[in-house]
């Protein structure tokens, strides 16, 4: 009997749980097309930047300007960005085109921080094709003024907003440094989830000693880093009815497995293709049917879950037990 490898992300019927992330790779429709033909089951468009729908209509333009003379340097922060997507009219044009040419659903995806005008957009995306729109909430709070509580309602405001202005599906991708991880998602959910995406990746920035610049740097995921999310979708497995996507550190079958076996509804990878190549989709996917197979399970569905925190035989292996025993047993 084979292995019934459907799932549902945000109430979309999937073929299979491996999801394309939003990166590069996604923005070109030949490797668009490519990433289908390996198997992927949906992937996530290249990400609209809060600052350049802003400036694109002009709304931050003057206050570039204005700080030129006072921080010139200030302007390298917000690059050209032709090479990752041509701004708002061809990033909704290559949605509808990609709408044509594949089958596989396309999650269109906004970044950014503040409610604001910018976030009107999000129902363009809607309006060309996208299946779902996935709302990457990336902040980093610096002022020791702003509390917890502040930081916290800045995402619920954002998310209620998105919620706002589209009908379609919303996943919302955080970061994992809240004090009460369970809690925020389901203020998250009451704002108008329909899923989460556990975890956003912050980029560390590094100082370059010569120059004595900050420089970006953008390293790819390792499997190590799997971890985090595995932990958390275990323990938010059992609390949660919306939609839980894993990202981060998927690079193998076996992180597919671990994922869906803590609860994930689906998973995402990115790193994996740049080291692999896009045919590594099929691994994944073929790898995940394998095991499955060989371990009786009859259905993803079946399986996931069923090593969340209260499905597992050591729950607290999850928790504070866990760091114990690790350190114990490395020393």
């Amino acid at each position: 009997m084979s292995v019934n490898m459907k799932t549902k992300y945000l109430g979309i019927e999937l073929e299979n749980p491996v999801v394309v992330s939003a990166c590069p790779l996604v923005a070109h429709a030949d490797t668009l097309r490519r990433i289908e033909q390996a198997g992927a089951a949906a992937a996530v468009m290249p990400s609209l930047f809060e600052e350049q729908i802003d400036r694109d209509e002009s709304a931050l333009a003057d206050l570039f300007e204005s700080t030129t003379d006072r921080f010139p340097e200030a302007n390298d922060f917000f690059p050209e960005m032709r090479r990752y997507n041509d701004g708002l009219a061809s990033y909704l044009k290559y949605i509808e085109e990609s709408r044509r040419k594949v089958s596989i659903p396309l999650i269109g995806s906004l970044n950014g921080c503040t409610p604001g005008g910018w976030v009107r957009h999000a129902r363009r995306i809607e309006e060309a094709g996208a299946s779902a729109l996935e709302l990457n909430i990336y902040f980093v709070p610096t002022d020791p003024d702003e509390t917890g509580e502040e930081v916290e309602r800045r995402y619920v405001d954002l998310v209620a907003a998105v919620r706002d202005v589209i009908s379609i599906p919303l996943a919302v991708k955080i970061g994992p440094y809240f004090s009460s991880t369970p809690n925020m998602a389901r203020k998250l959910v009451g704002a108008g989830a329909n899923g989460l995406v556990l975890f956003n990746r912050y980029l560390e920035p590094d100082l370059d000693i010569e120059t004595l610049a900050i420089t970006p740097k953008l390293n790819p995921s390792t499997r190590v880093e799997l971890r985090l999310p595995l932990r958390w979708i275990a323990i938010l497995r059992p609390h949660l009815d919306v939609s839980i996507a894993a990202t981060s550190g998927v690079h193998a079958a076996e992180d597919v497995v671990k994922l869906i076996l803590a609860g994930a509804d689906v998973v995402m990878t990115a790193s994996a293709l740049y080291h692999h190549g896009v045919d590594h989709i099929r691994k994944l996917v073929e790898g995940t049917r394998g095991w499955l197979e060989e371990k009786g399970y009859c259905s993803v569905a079946q399986a996931k879950g069923s090593m969340s925190r209260v499905h597992a035989p050591d729950p607290a292996g999850f928790e504070r037990a866990n760091y114990i025993k690790a350190i114990v047993e490395f020393t």
